[in-house]
């Protein structure tokens, strides 16, 4: 085993995939918990269509003639603008509109998709680019996206670490915390925000369709043992980051796509960490 994690590291592109997976994973669990506990949690997979629609027009224009000659997008930085647009709109929506908030992110994801989907046919057809945008690929990581991820997930985590009483506080109660001065909107944007940077920066490796399962399962596992907020964050951030180092292993070692590889440790782990506790609720039963 050893041996093999000493070959995968001699890749330059497994060294970028495992940096960048690292951080993202640690970010999606540690937003994770509040995302579930807020059950805002399908918002990951709808912010990750969004992604796919907003990375499809970005290569879809870059085809153009205009844009290759003046104006070229940066495809990460462009799906990026546009996730975060739409976290604050479905945020709004969901706090001021009728339409309740599933709703409204059954109605982005479709869209998103349909959009992506749309551009695509009409310039490139379904190429490379797309298809690793769906399922996601360790090859797709430049070294310049592999900068750009470790700028924006230390501002996650750091973001995160500064605000997390508030965060802990709007996750649990709201009216209490607008009782008592705190600024409810101001951290649910923060916390949005944040969310959208995750999913982006993880789309690259694990693809939209997988993408969300990253905030999911690891504080759904969690909290079949933990049972506080502190212990279930920290927790989930450790299974993630163990969930996503060894799936890479076994995607390298058994040919898998990588990111179906990391999700099936994390289905796994949930499957274990669910036995465990109902022998464990038995045991205190009897």
């Amino acid at each position: 085993m050893i041996e093999v994690i000493i070959e995968m590291f001699s890749y330059t592109f497994i060294v970028r995939a495992m940096i960048v997976g690292f951080l993202v994973s640690l970010c999606a669990a540690l937003l994770g918990v509040s995302l579930v506990l807020k059950k805002y949690s399908m918002i990951g997979d709808g912010l990750s269509h969004v992604g796919f629609g907003a990375l499809s027009i970005a290569f879809s224009l870059n085809t153009l003639p205009f844009f290759q000659t003046y104006f070229k997008l940066d495809p990460l930085i462009f799906s990026i603008a546009i996730v975060i647009f739409i976290a604050f709109l479905l945020l709004r929506t969901g706090e001021r509109s009728k339409l309740a908030s599933d709703s409204a992110i059954a109605l982005v994801s479709t869209g998103s998709l349909t959009i992506g989907v749309l551009f695509v046919s009409l310039t490139t057809g379904m190429n490379t680019d797309v298809c690793n945008t769906l399922f996601g690929t360790i090859l797709a990581m430049s070294i310049n996206d592999v900068r750009l991820s470790i700028a924006l997930s230390v501002t996650v985590l750091t973001l995160f670490i500064i605000f997390y009483h508030k965060i802990f506080a709007i996750t649990f109660d709201e009216s209490f915390s607008k009782a008592t001065g705190v600024k409810v909107n101001k951290y649910n944007m923060l916390l949005a925000l944040l969310t959208a940077l995750t999913i982006v920066l993880g789309m690259r490796i694990m693809g939209t369709l997988l993408i969300s399962s990253l905030l999911v399962f690891p504080s759904l596992t969690a909290m079949r043992l933990c049972k506080t907020f502190r212990s279930v964050t920290i927790t989930s951030a450790l299974i993630s980051i163990f969930c996503f180092m060894f799936g890479i292993i076994l995607s390298y070692c058994y040919k898998t796509p990588a990111g179906a590889s990391v999700v099936g440790v994390h289905i796994i782990l949930f499957i274990l960490f669910s036995i465990i506790d109902s022998i464990r609720r038995r045991v205190v039963l009897r």
